[in-house]
């Protein structure tokens, strides 16, 4: 008897999860690992926010939720999207999940019939395709590079749609790039979707970690028709720090949210109730703690972009959001040292290989390329501070420099 259900097969165990974990226990056996792996803020909840989940409990507030959230949450999330985006919901438009990984699971098995195309950018993030996979879907990967910002054109979308296309991803700004799309790029985009019987799902988890001055743009903000047709994720792990406490949600058709509940009803049921109270709370009350830590990833940006540009065999662009920089490293694959691990190692990822001599030797944690869709790179999350970012870059460095010999 197999003890494995088929639909695993499909699927492969989330590299930066496991990267994390191995980096923790290397820690916690005394070593002195500097950690790029991990995609949260390291900075604390907010008080504020914090304080509502502890006046939730002492009020009682610890019982089932409807499965969709509370009404409190629900409302303030559809103020949220009133406020910043422009874009006016029902409750019934509206779904809380466990986190955004979870509301995008329950939206492609609510959506995706077997061989239903889902368009995905790459580089992009670890779950879309295996997500899209376990829901019977098929990815069909777009490839972007470093030379076009990391962007899908018009043009490639185009020629990527099929009569089996169901949902194209939107994600700006970008895990793992941080590339963020401008209103130009956008619409061009728009000008190929709106025409067409597609649901576009944006992924805009990082709507509030953005540089430079850059509008925030999503396909839905665009025109009202291309609002009918778009899928709305978003949460409250990055901007305000609360990955742990678990809170994602989402705003579109319906019908769509309806099957959603649904499919949540018969897995998790409601988020927690603690934790939407104090999600409820940190979408409603003071922003003045998502600048300041945006203002300091905005200066971590700054300083690992420039000093892994002065690495040898590197090359990364500014990324416009988030906290991820995604250099390429197919300079260091050329180095004569880099080679001779290719012939003893004999792994086919160069950027799995490079990743894994990085932590195993150097005691620095970052993902390969190859988990996101492009193997000539590597993530590394700038969710840390400044003098650890000069500690782990100085030992890739060291690393490169020891490869090039």
């Amino acid at each position: 008897m197999k003890l494995v259900a088929k639909r695993l097969d499909v699927v492969e165990p989330s590299p930066t999860l496991a990267i994390t974990a191995k980096a923790n226990q290397l820690k916690a056996s005394g070593l002195d690992v500097v950690g790029f792996g991990a995609g949260e803020p390291d900075f604390d909840t907010p008080n504020h926010i914090k304080e509502a989940a502890k006046q939730a409990m002492d009020q009682g507030k610890t019982k089932y939720t409807p499965v969709s959230g509370t009404v409190n949450l629900r409302d303030a999330i559809i103020q949220k999207f009133k406020n910043d985006n422009g874009l006016v919901y029902e409750r019934n438009q509206i779904i809380v999940g466990t986190g955004g990984k979870q509301v995008l699971y329950n939206f492609f098995m609510a959506t995706l019939n077997p061989g239903d195309e889902v368009i995905i950018p790459a580089p992009y993030w670890v779950s879309y395709a295996d997500i899209v996979r376990l829901a019977e879907g098929i990815p069909v990967i777009v490839p972007t590079d470093i030379a076009s910002g990391f962007k899908i054109t018009a043009e490639q979308l185009e020629k990527a749609i099929t009569p089996k296309t169901k949902v194209f991803i939107f994600n700006s700004p970008s895990n793992p790039t941080g590339a963020a799309y401008t209103r130009k790029d956008v619409e061009k985009l728009v000008s190929v979707l709106e025409p067409k019987d597609i649901i576009t799902l944006s992924d805009d988890i990082y709507e509030k970690i953005i540089y430079d001055g850059l509008e925030f743009v999503n396909p839905a903000m665009i025109s009202g028709k291309m609002k009918e047709k778009t899928f709305v994720v978003n949460g409250v792990s990055k901007a305000y720090s609360m990955t742990g406490w678990r809170i994602g949600y989402a705003a579109g058709n319906a019908e769509i949210i309806k099957n959603m509940d649904t499919m949540q009803g018969q897995s998790t049921s409601n988020a927690s109730s603690i934790s939407q109270a104090a999600a409820e709370a940190a979408l409603l009350g003071d922003q003045k703690p998502v600048e300041e830590m945006r203002l300091a990833f905005d200066k971590r940006r700054k300083l690992i972009v420039s000093l892994l540009n002065e690495i040898p065999g590197v090359e990364c662009r500014m990324p416009e959001g988030a906290f991820y920089a995604f250099p390429y490293i197919t300079g260091v694959y050329d180095f004569d040292g880099f080679k001779k691990l290719v012939l003893e190692k004999k792994e086919k990822s160069l950027s799995k290989l490079f990743c894994d001599v990085l932590l195993d030797k150097y005691n620095v944690a970052a993902v390969p390329g190859v988990a996101f869709g492009d193997d000539k790179a590597i993530r590394l999350s700038y969710a840390l501070g400044e003098k650890d970012i000069e500690k782990g870059i100085s030992r890739i460095k060291q690393m490169i420099s020891d490869l090039k010999g």
